[in-house]
C-alpha cells in the first residue's frame, strides 16, 4: 500500500439531494488530511454519467457540459479494486484504497452503490447493503424500531396507486387514527424532500400527491405536539457510540427543505438544554437504532421530545448525514471532543476495519464430491 491512502470520494448522483451531496462533499474534500490522503474526486451527474478529474467537484456545481470529460466507473470485478476508464485500450485501473460516498438519497444512500462497492471488494465508508436500505426506507425503518421497543410516531403507510384507488378510505382511516395535523413522507428520500404538514383535508390530500412525486410508497404520521427537533451523531461498527444530542429551531414550521439549507436562519443548540436522564436515553436509542438497522461507520439520529413531558420519539435515521459547514453531524462530534478532520480519520479507519472483518468470511465452500459435474 502506498504512504497515502487513496481516497475516492463519491458525490453528485441521481437524486433529488444532488446540490446537498456537492455542498458536502467539497467540506469533505477541504477537511481530509493530504499529508495522510491522495484524494480521487469522482462526480456523478443527474444523469449517472461518472468521472473522475480534479474539477468534477467544480463541474457540477456550474452544471456544466460534461460530455467532453471522460468516463470512469467502478466495475464489479474484485480484481480491479479501483476506477476504470471507459472507452480506452489502457490496461488496469486506477486503484483506490477506501470510498467515501457523500452521495445523499436515492442511488446513493439507499444500498445499490454500496451493493456495486461489495462486489469491487473496495472497503467504503458508511453502512453496508442491508442498513443503507433500510435506514432508506422510512416504512421498513419504523417497523424495525417499533420491534426493538424504540418509540416512533404512530403512522399508516400505502402505495400511491391504492390512494388513486381508495382514497376516500384512507383519508378516513388517517383522520380517525391520527388526526390533524400529520406529515407526509415519500418512504425513500431525505433532506425533507417531498415532506408536508397537513392541517386539514385538502392540505392532507395534496401534500399526499406531492409525496407521491418522489416515491410510490407513502408514509403518513402523526404530527407530535410541541416536539423539539433533537439529533445525535453516532460512531462505530460494532460497538457505537453517540455523541452529546443537539436541537434544531427551525426557521420554518418544521425542518423542511428550505430551513436546512436556503434561507440560513434555522438555529442549532448544541449541547441541547435537556434533562440529563432524557440525554441519556436519547443516546441510548440511537446507539440500540443504529445496530438494530445494521448500520455501520455513520448515522445522524433524529428525535422529537415533547415539551414538558420530555417524552422521545426517534423521527428517523440517516446512513449519510450531511457534511456541510452547517451540519449537525460533524458539529455534534464537535460539541463531544471529535474535531471534523479527526472525525474523517475515524471514519476511513472503521471503513477499512469493517473491510478486513468481512474479508475474513468464507465465500466458497467444496463439497465432498463434485456432484455439480454430473
Amino acid at each position: 500500500m502506498p504512504s497515502k491512502l487513496r481516497v475516492g470520494v463519491l458525490f453528485g448522483g441521481r437524486s433529488a439531494e444532488h446540490e446537498v451531496s456537492l455542498v458536502s462533499a467539497a467540506s469533505v474534500i477541504n477537511a481530509l488530511d493530504k499529508n495522510k490522503y491522495e484524494i480521487i474526486p469522482i462526480g456523478i451527474t443527474p444523469e449517472g454519467r461518472w468521472m473522475s478529474n480534479q474539477d468534477s467537484l467544480a463541474l457540477l456545481k456550474a452544471k456544466s457540459d460534461v460530455s467532453h470529460v471522460a468516463e470512469y466507473v467502478i466495475v464489479p470485478d474484485p480484481g480491479k479494486q479501483g476506477l476504470v476508464r471507459l472507452h480506452s485500450a489502457a490496461d488496469g485501473a486506477n486503484i483506490i484504497d477506501v470510498l467515501f460516498p457523500i452521495l445523499h438519497g436515492t442511488y446513493g444512500e439507499d444500498g445499490t452503490i454500496q451493493g456495486l462497492f461489495e462486489l469491487a471488494d473496495i472497503p467504503y465508508v458508511g453502512a453496508g447493503v442491508l442498513g443503507s436500505a433500510v435506514g432508506m426506507d422510512k416504512v421498513i425503518q419504523k417497523q424495525l424500531l417499533q420491534h426493538a421497543k424504540i418509540p416512533v410516531a404512530p403512522g399508516i403507510w400505502f402505495l400511491s396507486n391504492e390512494f388513486q384507488k381508495n382514497q376516500k378510505k384512507l383519508v378516513g382511516e388517517i383522520e380517525r387514527r391520527l388526526k390533524y395535523p400529520a406529515f407526509v413522507k415519500p418512504a425513500n428520500m431525505g433532506s425533507s424532500v417531498g415532506i408536508s404538514k397537513a392541517h386539514n383535508r385538502e392540505e392532507l390530500v395534496n401534500a399526499i400527491r406531492v409525496a407521491g412525486e418522489y416515491d410510490r410508497k407513502i408514509l403518513v404520521e402523526k404530527g407530535i405536539v410541541n416536539a423539539r427537533e433533537i439529533e445525535c451523531s453516532v460512531l462505530g461498527n460494532e460497538e457505537p457510540i453517540a455523541s452529546v444530542p443537539g436541537e434544531i429551531i427551525p426557521s420554518n414550521e418544521f425542518y423542511d427543505y428550505d430551513a436546512k439549507y436556503v434561507d440560513g436562519k434555522s438555529k442549532a443548540i448544541i449541547p441541547a438544554r435537556l434533562p440529563k436522564t432524557t440525554v441519556k436515553k436519547i443516546q441510548e436509542y440511537a446507539e440500540r437504532a443504529f445496530s438494530v438497522l445494521d448500520c455501520a461507520g455513520m448515522a445522524r439520529v433524529d428525535f422529537l421530545v415533547q415539551r414538558k413531558l420530555n417524552k422521545i420519539y426517534l423521527n428517523e435515521i440517516n446512513t449519510i448525514p450531511g457534511f456541510t459547514s452547517i451540519s449537525m453531524f460533524p458539529k455534534l462530534w464537535a460539541a463531544s471532543g471529535i474535531s471534523y478532520p479527526q472525525l474523517l480519520d475515524r471514519l476511513i479507519e472503521l471503513a477499512i476495519e469493517r473491510h478486513t472483518a468481512t474479508t475474513r468470511l468464507k465465500t466458497d465452500y467444496y463439497p465432498k464430491q463434485d456432484w455439480y459435474r454430473r
